[in-house]
């Protein structure tokens, strides 16, 4: 029997990965992972429980940065080409991998990505993010890729989208983080159904954890409107290593 105190914390874990979610586009569900295994929640359960939460918060959160310009239409659609095929795989094999091994190589991947993230791009790298951004194939490539892992960790994939947004495809931290929002959003549909129906979610702490992520991604996208694109990738860049050395330490030690 989940007690009230544990719902409660289940609520203000939400809210805070709400914020950040809305803010930079991702972290919702990797986030989540890490954060509910910290209060307890059994490996598979932290992993998927948050998924139900991701759908109204994605597109709650992509409204205002659709009202602002801060979507690219193009780069979201191409990936949801991509990324609905490689969640379906993905997911489907996360039952071989397990609940221990998910949960630390969601960390060693948020700490990657930060650490490429606060590292300064090389001479040209924009011009040639550009002309890739113009490849259908290479967009709808990475986009399969990032659903795989998606799929895998029960992510929404935005921690793996937003730095393919901005580094590979050369889109503002801001964009990345509207376009992410889209995209993360449809990705979550078969990714939700796939572990639903492998029992990996606890309702429970769905709702708790809902209750606070939906209204927290709209503050988080409010803010984000406020900041500009260089102090946003930064500022995401180190949340990222941050967090992840904290929960890899926890998880290893």
């Amino acid at each position: 029997m989940v007690s009230g105190v544990e719902v409660l914390q289940y609520v203000l874990a939400g809210l805070g990965v709400g914020v950040v979610f809305g803010m930079f586009g991702a972290g919702g569900s990797a986030f989540a992972t890490p954060v509910l295994a910290l209060l307890g929640v059994p490996g598979l359960l932290a992993v998927a429980s948050p998924l139900p939460a991701m759908l109204p918060a994605s597109f709650v959160g992509a409204r205002r940065y659709l009202r602002s310009g801060n979507l690219d239409r193009r780069v979201a659609k191409l990936a949801v080409v991509g990324g609905v095929p490689g969640t379906l795989i993905g997911a489907s094999a996360s039952n071989f991998v397990g609940g221990p091994r998910l949960l630390v190589l969601s960390g060693l991947l948020l700490l990657a990505i930060g650490v490429r993230f606060v590292l300064p791009d090389r001479a040209g790298a924009a011009h040639r993010a550009a002309g890739r951004r113009n490849s259908t194939g290479i967009v709808v490539g990475a986009a399969f890729g990032v659903g795989l892992l998606t799929g895998l960790l029960a992510n929404g994939g935005g921690f793996l989208l937003v730095p393919v947004f901005v580094l590979v495809l050369g889109l503002s931290t801001v964009e990345a983080a509207g376009t992410s929002m889209v995209v993360v959003g449809i990705l979550t549909i078969p990714t939700l159904a796939t572990h639903w129906a492998l029992g990996h979610i606890d309702w429970t702490v769905a709702a708790g954890f809902a209750a606070g992520l939906i209204p927290g991604a709209a503050v988080g996208a409010r803010i984000a409107q406020r900041i500009s694109a260089q102090r946003l990738r930064a500022a995401f860049g180190i949340m990222l290593i941050v967090f992840s050395i904290f929960f890899l330490v926890r998880q290893l030690g």
